[in-house]
């Protein structure tokens, strides 16, 4: 019996084109990894265009285009893309920012309230509940909005319409961006005012990268995929699977002839 450990003349599969696809997990990292310092630049370009409060939500969805692109490993460059995102999602934007903007000045407003009395009611508590867990959803709306807005066609009260469905069919992956967002806007909060000088070069970009990571497939699992299945057709952002039989490489597996030795001829060599 033929020992077969380090048999050279079985031929093997090859190399493929494109290895098996990563876990999220390490997917993550390693494109954070690759873009580290176009999300500074990003979120440099986000508030720069910020500077008018009123220009908020144009500039998110900037920066949520942006991402996309990232994640789905797309070529993308980052001003050209920001800058032509931000005009071409303008009208629906616009009117989401507006009302996120005066969410997050009453939100600001009714925390000072709740927790700047000295003693409050039992119904204040049920009422407090009631609207931080309303407040949670309309957040986790915010993970798909955006979203929405720049990779679908869609008017407004079909967005806002699936970001509430996407809310509860998505838990698992809003909670963690949640979580993630939670912890930073805390830290962010707790190391005021020395933390304002960091919002100008790098937590809001990170925080709109990670949403979008975490958040996008379900988008794609629930709204795009669907969309081509019924047109019969694969969605071109998923990765493509890999084909065995279209190796880069072939392991020849000792089919090749032996080489033998060429005379020396005098002649001219041609480098």
């Amino acid at each position: 019996m033929a020992f077969k450990l380090f048999d050279y003349n079985s031929a093997g599969k090859g190399v493929a084109k494109r290895g098996p696809e990563k876990k999220p997990f390490f997917k993550f990292f390693e494109i954070f990894g690759r873009k580290f310092w176009k999300l500074i630049e990003i979120n440099m370009i986000f508030v720069l265009f910020c500077i008018p409060v009123v220009t908020f939500g144009p500039a998110l969805a900037a920066m949520t285009h942006v991402m996309r692109k990232f994640i789905l490993e797309q070529p993308c460059f980052v001003f050209e893309e920001f800058y032509t995102a931000f005009k071409k999602n303008f009208k629906q934007s616009f009117f989401v920012g507006l009302v996120d903007v005066v969410c997050i000045v009453s939100l600001f407003i009714v925390f000072n309230a709740f927790f700047g009395a000295q003693k409050m009611a039992d119904e204040n508590y049920i009422m407090m509940c009631l609207f931080f867990g309303t407040g949670a959803i309309v957040l986790m709306m915010h993970f798909y909005i955006y979203v929405e807005i720049v990779a679908l066609n869609l008017n407004l009260r079909a967005v806002l319409k699936n970001a509430l469905f996407l809310v509860f069919l998505g838990v698992k992956r809003n909670f963690i961006a949640l979580l993630i967002n939670m912890v930073l806007v805390t830290i962010i909060v707790l190391f005021l005012p020395f933390s304002a000088l960091i919002l100008v070069f790098a937590p809001l970009s990170f925080m709109c990268f990670a949403t979008v990571f975490i958040c996008y497939p379900v988008v794609q699992k629930y709204i795009v995929n669907p969309y081509y299945e019924e047109r019969g057709e694969r969605n071109p952002e998923l990765p493509e699977e890999p084909d065995e039989s279209e190796a880069v490489f072939v392991d020849r597996g000792g089919s090749e002839e032996a080489v033998r030795s060429v005379t020396k001829t005098h002649g001219k060599v041609i480098k």
